[in-house]
């Protein structure tokens, strides 16, 4: 587990404001369809796997935060890990829309969350969320039979934004939070694939050739406020932010007509990953915009499995 100072996160706050006067953020900003978590299950079924549905991993006040563990049965070894993170805005959205449950049938384990939602909470809530399921996943490990040594992340949009920030900012205190307990256990990942998600949401509203903000967008229900006047918000929640060499190696796909998360959220950070000398590949889909049937493609979904083989699935 590495641990990240946030000692000079003022200084990065301060440069990011010469640019204030151009954030905006759209009320589209890093939202798929809505969709609300009471929405229909999709109740994924198979006769070799074992399904373990809305299991509590935290209690805040009088919610339960839930999840969905599929567990590939006789495995004659323990399955590695990969975790999905929905989208929608970080105010709709729901575990039962799993994209990652087929990978039940190469030898995955795979688990998918809820997380609190801008009505109910704003930022940090959400990453505060996704470690605290990394860690109860971490903890009960040898009961259900999985490897949590070798634990994959996958999101798209506003999942992808939480993926991203999942592998970036491992020990960061002000991220990690207590939520579920399991304070023991790392919330560290080993490797993150994100669809779409914003990387840097200093720059974000000015790739989107906004220059007005506006106080009832998602990013504001998000950060409590718009990115001018919660600057320092907006700095814990870029990925950017934290990158550092410890990092996990990262599989980023974007569309190139993408006019909700502009494709140069993808296209800068993977730069700056590269400058720290983490493993990064960055796909772009030339046809394709915010999400769609080409994040969908066979060809599509064969790169993440082989990236997932390669850095989860290797023998030491």
């Amino acid at each position: 587990m590495h641990v990240k100072r946030f000692d000079f996160i003022f200084l990065i706050t301060v440069a990011c404001l010469s640019f204030s006067t151009n954030f905006v953020a759209s009320t589209t900003c890093c939202a798929e369809k809505p969709q609300t978590q009471k929405q229909t299950k999709r109740r994924h079924t198979s006769k070799n796997v074992t399904a373990y549905r809305d299991v509590v991993y935290a209690t805040i006040g009088k919610k339960e935060i839930l999840l969905d563990l599929y567990v590939p049965k006789n495995a004659t070894i323990k399955p590695p890990l990969l975790v999905w993170i929905h989208g929608g805005g970080w105010r709709s959205g729901s575990k039962d829309s799993c994209r990652l449950y087929r990978e039940t049938q190469r030898g995955y384990a795979v688990a998918s969350l809820n997380y609190r939602l801008t009505h109910e909470a704003m930022f940090p809530a959400q990453i505060h969320d996704c470690k605290g399921a990394i860690r109860w996943l971490r903890a009960n490990a040898e009961k259900f039979g999985y490897n949590a040594d070798r634990i994959g992340v996958a999101g798209s949009s506003a999942g992808g934004q939480l993926v991203a920030l999942l592998g970036t900012s491992g020990g960061v205190k002000e991220l990690e939070g207590n939520v579920g307990g399991n304070l023991d256990q790392s919330s560290d990942v080993q490797a993150v694939c994100d669809f779409y998600g914003a990387t840097n949401f200093h720059t974000i509203i000015k790739q989107r050739n906004q220059v007005k903000s506006r106080p009832s967008s998602v990013l504001a229900k998000l950060f409590g406020g718009t990115v001018e006047e919660k600057p320092e918000v907006a700095t814990l929640a870029s990925p950017v932010t934290f990158l550092d060499k410890t990092d996990p190696p990262f599989l980023i796909i974007h569309g190139a007509k993408d006019n909700v998360v502009p494709v140069e959220q993808s296209t800068s950070f993977e730069k700056l990953v590269k400058q720290v000398n983490v493993p990064v590949t960055l796909i772009i889909l030339e046809e394709a915009g915010h999400g769609g049937k080409p994040f969908n493609s066979k060809e599509t979904i064969q790169q993440m499995q082989f990236f997932f083989d390669k850095h989860l699935k290797k023998t030491d």
